[in-house]
């Protein structure tokens, strides 16, 4: 029994892999929902959305050369204009907004060039001293040569 793209279709997640899982469809068809295709958040482990056994719907996106590839974020009916989101996303180490309280609404004012060229010239220097002072201690550094 062939399945229609676009389709969709329930099934048994029959194995979980560290890319996605695989799902047994009606007819003994097998597919693969990828990992960016678990879930409108940010998935960083499948086994914290699926589980083996578990019967899920799903939308069969394509198939090529025998191989099934199935979704279970477009399976699931939004109203229209609503699309997926990845703000569930966690944010980088050092990137996202600074809580600066109630008035300031997380933005820095604009800076202008002369603070950005100020800025700029600080970190430079610190940045060189710190070099000279790591490349100065695998030389031997004040003192010269050792016998």
């Amino acid at each position: 029994m062939s399945i229609e793209v676009g389709s969709k279709v329930q099934g048994k997640v029959t194995g979980i892999t560290s890319f996605g899982a695989f799902v047994e469809l009606p007819g003994g068809l097998t597919g693969l929902v990828h990992i960016s295709e678990v879930a409108d958040s940010y998935v960083k482990d499948v086994n914290d959305h699926l589980k083996l056994g578990d019967m899920i719907e799903v939308k069969v996106i394509s198939e090529k050369d025998g191989k099934t590839a199935l979704s279970i974020k477009k399976a699931i009916d939004r109203p229209e204009g609503q699309t997926s989101s990845y703000s569930q996303r966690p944010a980088r180490q050092g990137q996202g907004r600074v809580d600066r309280g109630a008035k300031g609404g997380g933005f820095k004012p604009k800076e202008n060039f002369e603070d950005k060229m100020v800025k700029f010239l600080k970190s430079s220097e610190e940045n060189l001293s710190t070099l000279k002072r790591s490349t100065e201690t695998k030389r031997g550094g004040r003192g010269g040569r050792r016998g």
